[in-house]
């Protein structure tokens, strides 16, 4: 099993769109007003956002994009008028990580994992 895409509430694509090419994403299959794909820069992964009348309440849905070139990829996106919630930094669980929020309020971290990401010190064999 491969996981194939994740897909996120949005109640307007037409910010949503912009905002996740401006991050890098490669627009894929544009459906307005209900539905968008896109392509990740590296891997095969996909990511989509769907429109909804209301959006989830509650912490939401976080979504976790991989970034080699982390910090410089921030730098790059607050050049461009991107906010941050949190810059880079390291985390007890050994990855470097940044966060923001989509126009939907979904929150999103991008982060540098290396070999911590499938394989931390606590990992169950």
């Amino acid at each position: 099993m491969n996981l194939n895409q994740v897909t996120v509430p949005s109640l307007d694509l037409s910010k949503s769109i912009p905002f996740y090419q401006q991050l890098g994403l490669k627009l894929i299959v544009e459906s307005l007003p209900h539905y968008a794909r896109f392509e990740c820069p590296d891997g095969d992964a996909t990511f989509s956002i769907h429109q909804v009348e209301k959006l989830p309440t509650g912490e939401g849905i976080y979504v976790y994009f991989e970034c080699d070139n982390l910090d410089t990829l921030v730098d790059e996106l607050i050049t461009v008028g991107v906010t941050f919630e949190e810059l880079p930094n390291d985390k007890r669980w050994l990855w470097r990580e940044a966060r923001l929020k989509d126009p939907d309020n979904n929150q999103l971290i991008l982060f540098y994992g290396g070999d911590n990401r499938k394989n931390p010190p606590w990992r169950i064999d």
